[in-house]
């Protein structure tokens, strides 16, 4: 049963087949066999720039893998435009066209094969596609984040073969007048060749903030602009773990089309933000960009639409929401990166954000190799605080996911390696969280809501201490301000590693204001978010008990069981060790629905 657990995983798959191959062949074999092997090779090639892994070629089909949604999605609009490209250079009717479908499902791999409701999810999709179309599932619509250029057309709900529900479908396409995500891989750059300019990149994060545009035809507006500009250097400026120019060298750019390769090899610096502001009546709107200049892709982009009521509070908003939506973007490519070097290169920070990459995997292995990496750290750079905020938070989650047999000396590790933290840089804003996260699991509510509401206030778009000081102020007994806290971090890093526990706890909240619908909503979101699996018991244990508490009992005990198979020693008595609220009967709604759920002590 073990082994048969540890080959099942949720995925998003991608199905693609060839339209009317049969006809196609029976035109000229030779040719049409040509075409579908080159067609395949072309979609392969774009699933593997977005991310993607090839699985299988099953004659005229192909499956793939993805871990996100909107990679997927941004890789089959890539390369349905390819292909027709393609498909209108040739003078006969021999044109090779695809439909895709793809789906978010539980898979299975087994002898390097891919197989499950998944699969057959994805192939049953593919059918309901236009030749050259594309249909997802509705959860994958909604798993795309709002920003990516796509748009959904609903085809309503399909009885599909296999399938006991109906499932909603949805055709994708490009939205008019926007442009596909530039793909990961980009081999036309090499950062060999920026690395080797003058000014050396800095070890931490190297970040430059250009000037924004002021694209309202006003000359007025232009304090506005560089109003946003100076600000986000300023905010940026105060998550320590930043190399960040000072206003004077990059407003030396304003004006001027620019290059941001070039600006970055002038100032030494990996990334860039650009931007401009638009602004007409009383709206105003606000575009931005960050951008890997090693590699010149678009590591994040997002635009916002606001009223132009108080230009100053407006300025303190967009710059907090830009700051808290690059911070985990630019740090989750630090951490990509680090993961790709050769152990003998790393240095300091490289081996941080390496222990990073292991920590966010969050099974007990990768936080013993985190641990190891971050004692490296400590060798290479006895001052880093943030390697041991990372180390504390570690054994933290040794407790939180039950990884450690003896969770209270993990407790007292955590509190040792944090304390470190704190003794190194108490401006570091991870110190106090680390330190926070800690007191909470030890029941010392008020210091932990001190701790971590400290993180906040030095660093306001730091998401993870908003995660945090939600979760201790709902355990404290203030519960609405604690889902508020845990919202903001849900604004502030929607695609942070750690958005199942934020969900988790978002539930849980709700649960605990007997909001019991607004609970299973937030349940279920988490089990679509695409590391919903690491979370373990956690996401089925957060459903069981809000669906017990709902009285929709069948559904409760079933997923009761899916969290009894991850962690089948789970028990009342466990979870009340380790969730400790102020109040004594401080979490007894939540404990009530699991009960219902089938949990016993």
């Amino acid at each position: 049963m073990e082994k048969d657990q540890l080959s099942r995983k949720l995925a998003v798959i991608l199905h693609a087949d060839v339209v009317g191959s049969t006809v196609l062949v029976q035109q000229n074999e030779t040719i049409a066999h040509e075409r579908i092997q080159a067609v395949f090779n072309h979609l392969s090639e774009t699933i593997k720039s977005y991310g993607g892994v090839t699985i299988e070629l099953r004659g005229d089909a192909l499956v793939a893998e993805f871990k996100r949604a909107s990679d997927s999605v941004a890789a089959a609009l890539a390369f349905q435009v390819l292909n027709s490209e393609v498909d209108s250079s040739f003078d006969d009717d021999i044109r090779p066209r695809l439909r895709i479908g793809i789906s978010l499902g539980e898979v299975i791999i087994a002898d390097n094969a891919i197989t499950g409701a998944g699969v057959v999810l994805a192939q049953r999709l593919e059918q309901l596609a236009d030749p050259g179309g594309i249909v997802v599932q509705g959860t994958v619509s909604e798993t795309v984040p709002a920003r990516m250029p796509f748009e959904f057309q609903s085809l309503g709900e399909h009885i599909l073969k296999g399938f006991d529900q109906p499932v909603r479908a949805f055709v994708v396409r490009l939205r008019s007048g926007e442009e596909l995500p530039t793909p990961e891989v980009n081999a036309n750059t090499s950062p060999q060749a920026i690395k080797s300019k003058a000014l050396q990149v800095p070890d931490k994060p190297s970040i430059a903030v250009l000037p924004f545009e002021n694209m309202s035809g006003d000359p007025e507006q232009e304090f506005f602009a560089d109003g946003i500009s100076e600000d986000l250097i300023t905010a940026l400026s105060k998550i320590h773990w930043f190399f960040v120019i000072a206003r004077h060298s990059s407003f030396t750019y304003k004006g001027q089309a620019v290059d941001v390769t070039r600006v970055a090899s002038d100032l030494g610096v990996r990334y860039v933000i650009e931007g401009s502001v638009r602004n007409a009546g009383d709206r105003v709107r606000i575009s931005a960009q960050l951008i890997d200049a090693t590699t010149g892709h678009h590591v994040w982009a997002e635009s916002y639409n606001r009223s132009l009521t108080d230009i100053f509070e407006l300025q303190d908003e967009m710059t907090q929401t830009i700051a808290g939506a690059v911070e985990p973007e630019l740090s989750a490519a630090e951490r990509e990166r680090a993961a790709c070097t050769p152990p003998e290169s790393l240095g300091a920070w490289e081996f941080y954000q390496r222990g990073l990459w292991h920590l966010w995997s969050f099974t007990k292995n990768d936080m013993a190799e985190a641990r190891r990496l971050f004692e490296q750290v400590h060798q290479l750079d006895a001052n880093f605080a943030a390697a041991y905020s990372f180390e504390s938070y570690s054994h933290y989650l040794d407790t939180m996911l039950a990884f450690t047999e003896t969770p209270n000396e993990s407790l007292e590790l955590a509190y040792q390696a944090a304390r470190k933290a704190l003794a190194l840089d108490d401006k570091d804003p991870s110190a106090y969280f680390a330190l926070g996260r800690v007191c909470m699991l030890q029941g010392k509510h008020d210091d932990s809501v001190a701790e971590l509401s400290k993180a906040v206030e030095l660093s306001p778009s730091f998401a993870l201490a908003h995660h945090g000081l939600g979760f201790a102020l709902v355990l404290s007994g203030l519960i609405e301000e604690g889902a508020e806290e845990l919202d903001k971090a849900i604004r502030l890093s929607p695609r942070d590693p750690v958005m199942w526990g934020t969900m988790c706890f978002r539930s849980i909240a709700s649960n605990l204001l007997h909001d019991y619908k607004e609970a299973v909503e937030w349940a279920r979101k988490v089990l679509i978010e695409p590391r919903a699996a690491e979370g373990g018991y956690w996401p089925y244990a957060v459903l069981a008990s809000a669906l017990g508490n709902l009285n929709q009992i069948p559904e409760a005990r079933e997923a009761m069981n899916e969290a009894l198979q991850r962690k089948p020693d789970l028990s009342l008595t466990y979870l009340k060790t380790t969730l400790i609220p102020k109040q004594p009967n401080g979490l007894e709604t939540y404990f009530d629905g699991l009960r219902k759920a089938g949990l016993t002590d």
